[in-house]
């Protein structure tokens, strides 16, 4: 009986609402002032799609505050300048998160599973940034899409890491540094406190390379 007076109650609705639900939230936006945009956003400007890549507040005298936005053009990846002011209404674009894990990685390609439907897929590396060098088999990432295609991912803010080499006590000197280098398993060199020792497994932020503490065994 509900799903009676439900159908009834949408009668009046384009069937494609109801085929491709995704599709038709996707085009919705919402209005916000430039100063809220963040880096990842997506807007919509005469007619064109782009994300922001890079966002800067910026005061200009007597003629007020302004917004930088460096921005990547969704359909050509031509990246653009562009300035706002900081009150200006933008056209925030709705975007998909997924979650999928990564299988392995390939020269400059992400090799991707989203885990209920078993679909794989394949992205660029460029796409996780700087991040790209925490990935490993079986890590849970994230991706951000619009209109099926990926814009951005993400690694988890947190991960374990293996110390594969580590600076040795220098001799001679009286006082204890605070930190040393470390040369990880995934090939980056981040500082650590100087009681750590080669093969011990650490926790590092993806955020900032920054040390975190010991991986709990």
């Amino acid at each position: 009986m509900l799903q009676i007076q439900l159908s009834f109650r949408f009668a009046h609705l384009p069937i494609t609402l109801f085929l491709a639900p995704w599709s038709a939230s996707q085009d919705r936006g919402v209005k916000v002032n430039a100063i809220h945009l963040r880096p990842g956003n997506v807007i919509e400007k005469s007619g064109r799609v782009y994300q922001v890549v890079e966002s800067e507040h910026k005061q200009r005298g007597r003629g007020g505050a302004m917004m930088q936005l460096e921005l990547r053009d969704v359909d050509n990846g031509n990246k653009v300048s562009l300035r706002f002011g900081t009150e200006e209404p933008v056209e925030k674009v709705f975007v998909e998160e997924k979650s999928f894990s990564c299988l392995y990685t390939e020269k400059n390609t992400a090799f991707l599973i989203e885990p209920e439907t078993f679909d794989q897929l394949q992205v660029p590396l460029d796409l996780f940034g700087k991040s790209a060098a925490y990935l490993k088999e079986e890590m849970k990432v994230r991706l951000q899409l619009y209109d099926g295609r990926p814009l951005s991912a993400s690694v988890p803010k947190r991960v374990t890491c293996t110390i594969k080499e580590t600076q040795a006590p220098m001799k001679g000197i009286t006082s204890t540094p605070r930190y040393k280098k470390a040369l990880l398993d995934n090939g980056l060199t981040v500082q650590v406190p100087p009681y750590l020792e080669t093969g011990e497994e650490i926790i590092i932020s993806t955020e900032d390379d920054s040390f975190l503490g010991r991986a709990n065994k």
